[in-house]
């Protein structure tokens, strides 16, 4: 879950529209059997990149006291969306003991659910230069808390197939539609092989609960229990530098590489000090951090490219260069990535980069 990311688009078909107001007054029906909200005021709370929406409503007075003054309303359609999966890792992140959304009330079946409210203070729009050590210290104390609770055969693995599956998100949509360009079958080769450097890096890692998209968006600034974690729903169990890389490589904020660097030492040191499966040297786990870094950054940039293109959902655009400042300056810093920095600068007719390797 984002707050207030981009509108819908104009472009969006009639018939979206008529099944997104017929589950509209479906969910205010079912709100109306719980006796625990006024159901007249219904509003969006949010959208986001998947087919979710989340509205806000007042809760009658005479629940006030155990709920709040507002919930919030998840709309997602059963064949969309996979309600369970909400529903099972709130569980497992609750008994991790950090924040996430209480589940007030449910239809799973339908795609509904009544959650407590968060808020509207995302880090995204809270974080600033003065606070930004305190609230990522606190996010990464949460985020060890995850790994810590941790037990495979849980949740779906991040395995091969699953990252590839991701970063050929990128020649699809960034690269054929994006740039309009088609890959030679020498620069589609150059390309695997890069793309296999990443993924023997990935699968080296030790794995861990993963909750895929930690970032700036869906963490929560609150009074007590730092931060508040939504948008946990596709949730898996992978490499544990991921989710250290969602947040400190974040698209939609972006920091100096000294403070990144601090950060990351920072958690490391806390990691290995409670028993986390982290590499042993710093470097190497730096590395780590890197190369599980640009496996997102791919994905991204073709995930965003696909919302637009696909979806109508241009907003995303606007954060591709952040995404691939990322992508250029991790790829020139080693010498198996090198390539696709070539690949870049030919597809995009620019000099190339003199830069450090290692």
């Amino acid at each position: 879950m984002s707050l207030l990311p981009n509108p819908p688009s104009e472009s969006a078909s009639s018939s979206a529209t008529d099944n997104a107001d017929a589950r509209l007054s479906m969910l205010k029906e079912w709100l109306a059997t719980l006796d625990l909200v006024q159901v007249d005021t219904v509003r969006p709370a949010s959208a986001d990149a998947s087919f979710r929406r989340y509205f806000r409503v007042d809760v009658l007075p005479v629940h006030q006291g155990a709920h709040g003054a507002t919930l919030i309303v998840m709309d997602a359609p059963p064949e969309r969306e996979n309600v369970p999966a909400f529903i099972k890792v709130q569980g497992l992140l609750a008994d991790a003991g950090v924040s996430v959304p209480a589940i007030v009330a449910q239809d799973a079946e339908r795609g509904l659910l009544l959650l407590s409210d968060l808020g509207n203070s995302t880090y995204l729009s809270e974080i600033d230069h003065d606070n930004a050590s305190t609230l990522y210290a606190e996010a990464l104390e949460a985020l060890v808390k995850i790994q810590q609770s941790s037990q495979p055969g849980v949740l779906p693995e991040f395995d091969r197939a699953f990252m590839l599956r991701e970063m050929n998100l990128f020649p699809e949509w960034y690269i054929g539609k994006h740039l309009g360009a088609t890959l030679t079958e020498a620069q589609s080769a150059e390309l695997q092989k890069v793309f296999d450097a990443i993924l023997a890096r990935a699968l080296a890692q030790q794995q861990v609960f993963m909750h895929r998209d930690y970032h700036s968006r869906n963490l929560m600034r609150l009074d007590a229990g730092n931060p508040g974690i939504l948008d946990f729903q596709d949730a898996v169990y992978g490499p544990i530098t991921y989710d250290v890389a969602s947040l400190l490589r974040d698209a939609y904020v972006q920091w100096d590489e000294e403070l990144v660097l601090d950060w990351t030492i920072r958690y490391w040191q806390h990691a290995k000090a409670v028993g986390l499966p982290v590499n042993k040297d710093i470097d190497a786990f730096y590395k780590d951090f890197e190369y599980m870094g640009l496996q997102r950054h791919l994905k991204i940039l073709g995930l965003f490219c696909r919302l637009n293109y696909r979806d109508g959902k241009a907003g995303y655009l606007a954060d591709l260069p952040t995404v691939m400042d990322y992508v250029r300056k991790t790829a020139n810093r080693y010498k198996d990535l090198k390539p696709l920095v070539r690949l870049l600068d030919t597809l995009e007719n620019k000099q190339p980069q003199v830069g450090y390797t290692f």
